[in-house]
This record gives C-alpha cells, structure tokens and sequence, in this order.
C-alpha cells in the first residue's frame, strides 16, 4: 500500500488557489483569446500556442469539447471527409474508412487526444466562464472580452448583480459554434450584421466554412459553425473535418494578423 505524503485541507485550499490566480494574472492579457472550447477552437489554440503565442481557451461549461464528444444523435462516432483524416494522423487517433474518402472514428478518443494536444502545446483554459460582453478599442477595434462565471447566469436578478471582469487580447477568435456568441454581441451594438446559418448541406457547408474562416471584424476573427452563422451559410451537421480545418486556419490567420501588429 502507497504511504501518500501528508497534505492536509489548507495545504490543498491553497495550492489551488494561488496556482489558479497566478494563471489569471498572466492571461489578464493574452496574445489571443479563443471563445469556445470545441473541436475549432481547441484547433485553433493548439496551432496557435504551437508557434509560442499566448493563447487563452475560455469555455462556458465545465468540460471541453463541444460536441466532439458525442457526435451526432447521441451515438458517439464522428465523422471526417478527406482530407480531414491528415488531422487524424498528427493527432494519433484511429479510424476507418466507411466509404470512399469518409472516415469514422470515436468521438471521446477523438476529443480527449485533441484536448490533450491543445493543453500540451501550451494553450491555457478558463472554464465554467461566460462572455458577457467584448472590450472595444480605438476605430472600434476588439481589443478583448469582458466574462462572468457561468453560475451567476443562474441567480435571480433581483437576488444579486455580480459585476464581469475584463480579459484583454489582441485578438479575439469566436469559435462559439451556431451561437456565434461575441458576433453576436457585435451585432447588438449593430456593428455588423448576422443572417444566422442555413439548411443542412454537408458537402457545400464544409467547403464554405473553410474557405469563409476568417477576421469578420477588426480584431475579431471566426472559425467552426461560429462562420457559417456569421456568412449564412448552410448548417454542417454531424460530421466534422471542417470544424478541425477551420480552425487550423483560424490559426494560420491569427498569428499571420499578429505578425502585422507588431
């Protein structure tokens, strides 16, 4: 039997508290901010942390993921069309090819070797938070997003108000999936205007999200179904090699934009 070493309550309080606000500290201001924690946005935060940017992953759940986890209709297989499976292959998850050019692999081995890549490259998380509103700049430039822990959505409003916080960046990468949550607050301050995403067509909605993935706003920039809401394009569906080149684009595009900020 392991003789642990001894640690008691205050011991373990503190460790989590000092390492965790140390970490706040640092990502107060980061190189870039991703919103959403799914497959796009952890893409894009493993190539971004990858060439040494600072890049923080804010989540508004408690896990990461998305719905890489689950696939589609609660059947746990994710699908990818070529040449998605070449994400597949850096990432060392297995698949099988159903049919000519459409692979299949298990979502929660699929999701844990993505985050894990993500986390390993250096990309930090802040979960369980929400975004409740972008920080503007000059010319109108998004310049970070100002978050809220996701319980205090919860409260009732006549209980309590709990004033956000702000997290600086010098860009900001919404990878909210349909919600297209910070385009969306872009919108209500009618800086920009959202058509929201079409009918499901897989084979056009993949190709479109790639080629639409982008800055949509100074400072602001959109990868995964987050585009296909901002552009109008058709749903995706239950499949997702352009959720996973999406958002190595995204971070192609970022770090070429930071290039220019300097």
């Amino acid at each position: 039997m392991p003789t642990f070493e001894p640690a008691g309550e205050k011991e373990i309080t503190r460790a989590i508290v000092e390492s965790f606000m140390r970490d706040f500290q640092k990502y107060a201001e980061s190189d870039v901010i991703i919103v959403g924690g799914g497959p796009s946005g952890l893409m894009a935060g493993k190539g971004l942390a990858k060439r040494g940017v600072g890049t923080l992953i804010v989540e508004r759940n408690n896990y990461l993921g998305g719905g890489f986890w689950i696939g589609g209709y609660l059947m746990n297989k994710v699908t990818f069309r070529a040449p998605a499976q070449k994400i597949l292959d850096e990432l060392g998850v297995p698949y099988a090819e159903s049919s000519k050019g459409l692979y299949v692999a298990d979502g929660p081995h699929a999701c844990s070797k993505l985050i894990a890549s993500a986390c390993d490259a250096g990309a930090k998380v802040l979960n369980m938070t929400l975004i409740d509103d972008v920080v503007l700049r000059e010319k109108n430039r998004v310049g970070g997003v100002v978050v809220n822990w996701t319980p205090v959505s919860t409260l009732p409003r006549e209980l309590t108000c709990v004033d956000p916080v702000g997290l600086e960046a010098k860009l900001v990468i919404d990878a909210t999936g349909h919600d297209a949550v910070v385009v969306r607050l872009l919108e209500r301050r009618g800086l920009v205007k959202v058509p929201g995403y079409g009918a499901m067509w897989v084979e056009r909605s993949e190709d479109l999200v790639v080629e639409h993935t982008g800055e949509v706003y100074p400072g602001l920039i959109v990868t995964g179904m987050a585009v296909a809401t901002a552009y109008g394009l058709p749903r995706m569906g239950p499949t997702f090699g352009a959720m996973l080149l999406s958002g190595k684009r995204a971070a192609e595009v970022a770090y070429e934009k930071l290039r220019e900020l300097k």
